[in-house]
C-alpha cells in the first residue's frame, strides 16, 4: 500500500479545515491570574527543546505543586533537580533558546501550554524560594513567555489517562528489567531492582 504524504499547508488545511475561531483567539503573551493559579497547582511539566539542527528532546520535570517560580507576568523559572546529568534539553537551549512547555494537574484533562525563549541561570535571588526538602537548586531554566494558552481536554479524554481502571502498569516488566534488556549494564537485574527500589526515592534531592 502506497503512502500519501502531505507537503504543504494548503494540503493540510484541505484535510483538517480552518482553525476554529475560539482556538484561533485563545493565545496570550502574558500570564493571567488563572495561569498563575494553574502553575501554583501543577506538580509536573514537559519541556520540549531542539538544537540548532532541529534535533528534538522532551524532558519531564516534577516537584511539589507550585514548583515553578513566577518572576513576573512574562517570565517563569523552573528549578533543576539531581538527575542523570545527560542535560540533553539544557544543551539544546544553549544552541537554540526556543522551548515549549506543557503543565499538567493530575485529574484535570486540560493543560497549560507555554512557548517562549529560555536561558540557563546558575544563581539568582529567587533560588531561595525554590528550596525543596533543604535542596536549593544549582540551576534554573528561565523562560520568557511568547505564547500561552489552555489546551483542550480531548487527548486526555480519549486516552482515559486519569482513570485507574484503564491503567496497565503491569503489562510491562519492571524498570530494572527494562534497563537490563535494552542497555549495556554490568549490574544484575537483582542489583538494579535494589537500585530502583525504596532507596531510589530517598535520593530524589541528593
Amino acid at each position: 500500500m502506497s503512502w500519501t504524504e502531505i507537503g504543504s499547508e494548503a494540503e493540510l488545511r484541505e484535510l483538517l479545515g480552518e482553525v476554529m475561531p475560539r482556538a484561533a483567539t485563545k493565545e496570550r503573551v502574558r500570564l493571567h491570574e488563572r495561569d498563575r493559579q494553574w502553575l501554583a497547582t501543577s506538580p509536573f511539566c514537559l519541556i520540549a527543546t531542539s538544537d540548532q539542527h532541529g534535533n528534538c528532546d522532551v524532558s519531564p520535570k516534577g516537584d511539589p505543586a507550585g514548583f515553578v517560580h513566577v518572576i513576573d507576568d512574562a517570565t517563569i523559572a523552573i528549578p533543576d533537580r539531581p538527575g542523570n546529568r545527560r542535560a540533553d534539553g539544557f544543551l539544546n537551549v544553549l544552541k537554540n533558546p526556543h522551548v515549549g512547555l506543557i503543565f499538567l494537574i493530575p485529574g484535570r484533562n486540560e493543560t497549560l501550554r507555554i512557548n517562549g525563549r529560555a536561558r540557563l541561570v546558575r544563581e539568582a535571588p529567587f533560588f531561595d524560594e525554590m528550596i525543596v526538602k533543604g535542596h536549593r537548586p544549582h540551576l534554573a531554566l528561565v523562560v520568557e513567555i511568547e505564547q500561552i494558552f489552555f489546551h483542550c481536554a480531548k487527548a486526555f479524554l480519549r486516552s482515559s489517562l486519569w482513570k485507574p481502571d484503564s491503567w496497565t502498569a503491569d503489562a510491562l516488566p519492571s524498570h530494572a528489567r527494562l534497563v537490563k534488556d535494552v542497555q549495556v549494564v554490568e549490574e544484575s537485574v537483582e542489583q538494579l531492582e535494589e537500585y530502583y527500589g525504596e532507596a531510589y526515592a530517598r535520593r530524589l534531592y541528593g
